[in-house]
């Protein structure tokens, strides 16, 4: 039977960590990497940034952060406060599954058109998981002369009620997607029919990270054991919500919530990926649109997308700025 604080498999152990969290270091930056574009659309005006979008930028970015920490942690030769870069790194990795779990929250406020009785209990859902995430130093870490820093001890109760609570959070998002998008007769649309199958793709994907990270916490074989899935299910939840947050985007003009409506018409408004419109021409587009109090949501569906070619680089967004058919340039 393997002892596993002997410390021959410690040390076999920490060099596992070691590879394990550079090849997902160059897995997450080739992400990143490769969908710089999108980022850059934003930055530089040519889409309209919305308020969702500071939870999408927020999660990408404080997982870069956080492995940015890992690595020189890991790299760093010479003394340094291995501590100080672990609590960083951690919160920075809390923070990015925090953040990837409200991506999919705000996707389902908007299917649920804002409704209180779907919107308030999710947002006591966040705050608790915020609890949870913010607890602080859940991993020890000492320098180590000749190999760097190393992880000598992890708080195994907290951890493990943050991936607990995780997929308890997820489950009840995606249950919630799920229902509304299978029992309302008008969900056909292939904008509605993406959201649900970007939303269980992220559910899966982070149930299977978050089981294993949890069992081996539960299991409490040693210190880096305890601890060695918690990037992967960074990673992996980082990864799927954000490419859900794309996919719609450029799929659609996004769901766009107006308020402030004036007797005028006029409205002024926030929105995923889509820009608010005052006084303009509808767009050619199909959708449902409901309202809630002061509060009207918007899911359009811009079906003039599919004509034209992938070669144009045109997506469904593009056609916002499109006028409709018979107007005059």
């Amino acid at each position: 039977m393997v002892d596993w604080n002997s410390p021959t498999e410690l040390a076999k152990d920490a060099l596992v960590f070691d590879k394990f969290m550079h090849v997902l270091v160059g897995l997450y930056l080739w992400e990143w990497f490769t969908s710089l574009n999108f980022d850059w659309e934003f930055i530089s005006g040519k889409k309209p940034f919305r308020w969702p979008m500071i939870f999408y930028f927020g999660g990408r970015y404080a997982l870069v952060c956080a492995l940015i920490a890992i690595l020189i942690a890991l790299d760093n030769t010479e003394p340094i406060n291995c501590q100080a870069l672990y609590i960083f790194a951690q919160l920075a990795g809390n923070m990015s599954i925090g953040l990837a779990s409200i991506n999919l929250s705000i996707r389902v406020m908007a299917i649920y058109s804002m409704n209180k009785y779907v919107v308030g209990p999710l947002v006591l859902l966040i705050l608790g998981h915020w609890s949870l995430l913010l607890q602080g130093v859940n991993v020890k870490a000492a320098f180590i002369p000749g190999s760097g820093c190393a992880i000598t001890e992890s708080n195994t109760t907290i951890l493990s009620a943050i991936f607990i609570y995780t997929m308890c959070f997820d489950a009840v998002v995606t249950a919630l997607t799920v229902y509304r998008l299978v029992f309302n007769a008008r969900s056909q649309s292939s904008i509605v029919k993406r959201i649900w199958r970007d939303g269980v793709f992220y559910f899966i994907v982070a149930l299977l990270c978050n089981i294993l990270a949890t069992v081996l916490i539960l299991l409490q074989l040693n210190a880096v054991m305890s601890v060695i899935m918690d990037v992967p299910s960074a990673v992996a939840s980082t990864i799927v919500a954000c490419r859900a947050v794309r996919r719609l985007i450029n799929f659609t003009s996004g769901p766009e919530v107006y308020s402030g409506s004036g007797s005028n018409g006029n409205t002024s408004g926030m929105a995923f990926g889509g820009a608010a419109r005052s006084g303009a021409p509808p767009a050619v587009s199909v959708g449902n649109k409901s309202r809630v109090g002061g509060v009207r949501i918007e899911m359009e569906t811009f079906t003039e997308a599919e004509e034209y070619p992938v070669s144009t680089g045109k997506s469904a967004y593009d056609l916002e700025s499109q006028p409709p058919h018979g107007s005059a340039m």
